[in-house]
């Protein structure tokens, strides 16, 4: 399933919504305006949305440390939106006229002058600099010198059971550095300070799917369990593989030769060469290359028990197995981040970029829209927007609880999904039929039930909603060109009569009811450590699977970049045979799957639990024909990867 990073933004689920920021999104930039202090510049998304008045509990102390980043908005953040915007738009002179890394940073970074000018001031107020990048200054101090830096107080709110700093009032910087910095973020504590460099630890225990199975979608029928949807239904696969995956989605002979995909994730898999390999050469994936799998870690590793350290490692598995499954071809490096925080997420991503690592990056990983304020947003998109200048496209993962209701009590999407430099995946559930042909897709949505104590029904069946894909309208990100007249207006209007960004833009196979096989090192009940396999999905199956369709497409079109995608794909909206045009009931009736599992994850043991799983479901959102919130346009159809090719 998909890395969540919820717990590093917030303790809890926030039910209030971020405010509009006039301009503050549009093209990632945020809005800047004189304050009440003369002289000054508001950086506008500072103000946490959860620092209200009814939560201030006063003063912070002026001795608690505070550790932030100042990002720099570079020569002409303007203009760097703007170019991102025309070499990503196939209607455009400019489309395709990618920068290198180096020029990209000649043409729109930060100046000495500027950097020299930040570091001068932020010294000043007595902080500490800690590290300088192309991108932020790092500082450390007291409350007292962020204070005097950013010309707001900073004061203890409560959230949910627990109290954290935060600005009273929107940070701003002196009027001489107006157009030298972009945002700030660090001001707020939510969750809190960084601890001490920890060694990672061994894989998680063991999980093993419990059989019977079918080995394509309907070819072991449950006729001894009840009915469901008036007939009987098939068990769920044991775990499609990439053979399947290729010809659900049209890969022909196409296999990614010569392009390189980047895959972050939180952490390191101790173990991924080696099961990448044996993955590989049990399922008839080519074998890999020397050199072809590279890994990118940072030197230090933190916070790995509030992050779950060893539960990225599958993660990372499934994303590396599931991409070379679809592009066996094409190079592959995995940038590990040093904890599962914003800062280290970011890093992450500007390594890709700065040193151009990959021309199409895979990202499983996201948190609520609730838990990303605007400040954050604001360093996310000038990292993407680097990126599309030259040439590179970012894939993440949308959700895998729907429209969030059910896991936080709101409506709203995940980020940084959310972000309109972005191509967020939802999910589907895909049907593989015998010979490798595809039969249908729908949204994914799932509902659970469970077989009676006299095993004649399902009780409350189809039963309440477990995960899905996530998708929805945005409250914070404006409605990006690209979107309009594709996007219904009922679903971008949803939050804001302007029109605002609708998740996701395509999809592909994320129901772990009709998912993926992945191989992965973990930890048996005997303290041994065994390479073992199991059936996966979520979205953090479809982006890595899109990302590797993507490497298709670029080879198809003779090894140019395809960039931001997202152009791109909605100006294929509506061409015959380029997407499967994805809906929730494409039989005419309703489908469900029969399901055994082990109640220990493991084996018999502990006994077995026999449910029915209903597909297309996804709580409230609905995948219909024409764009939709669940599968956006689509998935990528038999002529999707040919449409690449230049005539």
């Amino acid at each position: 399933m998909r890395s969540n990073r919820a717990t590093v933004r917030a303790g809890v689920s926030m039910a209030a919504t971020l405010p509009m920021i006039a301009g503050a999104l549009a093209f990632g930039i945020p809005a800047a305006h004189a304050v009440d202090n003369p002289g000054r510049n508001a950086l506008a998304g500072t103000k946490p949305a959860w620092a209200t008045t009814k939560a201030d509990k006063g003063a912070t102390s002026n001795s608690a440390q505070v550790s932030a980043r100042v990002y720099l908005s570079g020569r002409n953040a303007a203009g760097l939106a703007a170019y991102a915007k025309a070499v990503s738009d196939p209607n455009s002179k400019t489309y395709g006229k990618y920068l290198s890394a180096k020029q990209a940073q000649a043409r729109f970074g930060a100046t000495k002058a500027q950097v020299s000018a930040v570091k001068s001031w932020l010294r000043s107020s007595g902080l500490t600099v800690t590290k300088v990048t192309q991108h932020y200054i790092a500082v450390t101090g007291d409350v007292s010198a962020a204070e005097k830096a950013f010309g707001t107080q900073l004061h203890n709110y409560t959230r949910g059971s627990k109290t954290y700093h935060a600005p009273s009032k929107t940070a701003s910087v002196p009027e001489s550095l107006k157009g030298a910095v972009l945002t700030v973020t660090g001001l707020d504590n939510a969750p809190h300070k960084a601890t001490h460099n920890d060694q990672l630890p061994p894989p998680d225990a063991v999980f093993k799917n419990a059989g019977p199975f079918s080995s394509y979608y309907g070819s072991n029928v449950a006729t001894t369990l009840p009915d469901a949807y008036g007939k009987k239904i098939p068990y769920a696969v044991k775990g499609y593989t990439g053979k399947q995956l290729r010809a659900a989605y049209g890969a022909g002979t196409y296999t990614g030769k010569g392009v390189r995909i980047a895959i972050t994730d939180a952490y390191a898999s101790p173990t991924i060469a080696f099961d990448a390999a044996s993955y590989a050469n049990k399922h008839g994936d080519a074998a890999w290359r020397t050199g072809q799998l590279k890994q990118v870690l940072p030197k230090n590793y933190t916070k790995t028990k509030e992050c779950g350290a060893a539960g990225w490692y599958g993660e990372e598995t499934l994303d590396v197995e599931a991409v070379h499954a679809v592009a066996p071809n094409a190079d592959v490096t995995y940038v590990g981040a040093g904890s599962c925080y914003d800062d280290d997420l970011l890093d992450s991503l500007s390594k890709i970029v700065d040193n151009h690592l990959a021309d199409i990056v895979s990202n499983s990983w996201g948190d609520i829209e609730a838990n990303q304020t605007p400040d954050l947003a604001a360093a996310y998109d000038q990292v993407f927007q680097f990126g599309a200048v030259q040439g590179i496209g970012f894939y993440f993962s949308s959700g895998d609880n729907g429209d969030e209701v059910a896991n936080t009590g709101t409506k709203q999407v995940d980020t940084p999904a959310n972000s309109a430099w972005v191509t967020a995946v939802g999910g589907t559930s895909l049907a593989v039929g015998k010979g490798d042909t595809y039969m249908w897709e729908t949204g994914w949505g799932t509902e659970k039930a469970t077989l009676s104590a006299d095993g004649k029904s399902w009780t409350g069946f189809p039963g309440a909603f477990t995960s899905g894909a996530g998708g929805g309208t945005s409250k914070t990100v404006p409605q990006p060109y690209y979107q309009k007249n594709v996007v219904p207006k009922a679903l971008a209007t949803a939050n804001n009569a302007a029109g605002n960004r609708v998740v996701p833009d395509i999809a592909a196979i994320a129901d772990p009811n009709t998912g993926f096989l992945v191989g992965q090192t973990q930890t048996f009940p005997d303290g041994t450590e065994q390479y073992s396999e199991y059936r996966i999905g979520g979205t953090s199956l479809a982006a890595p699977v899109i990302a590797a369709v993507q490497a298709l497409a670029q080879e198809a079109q003779g090894g140019k970049a395809i960039g931001f995608a997202n152009p791109g794909i909605y100006s294929k909206y509506g061409k015959t045979g380029v997407f499967h045009d994805v809906t929730d009931n494409p039989t005419g009736s309703g489908l469900a799957v029969a399901r055994l599992d082990f109640v220990n994850g493991f084996d018999a043991s502990g006994g077995l639990a026999t449910s029915v799983r209903s597909l297309g479901k996804d709580s409230s959102l609905s995948a219909v024909k024409g764009y939709d919130d669940v599968t956006g346009v689509g998935s990528p159809g038999g002529g999707y990867v040919r449409s690449y090719r230049r005539h």
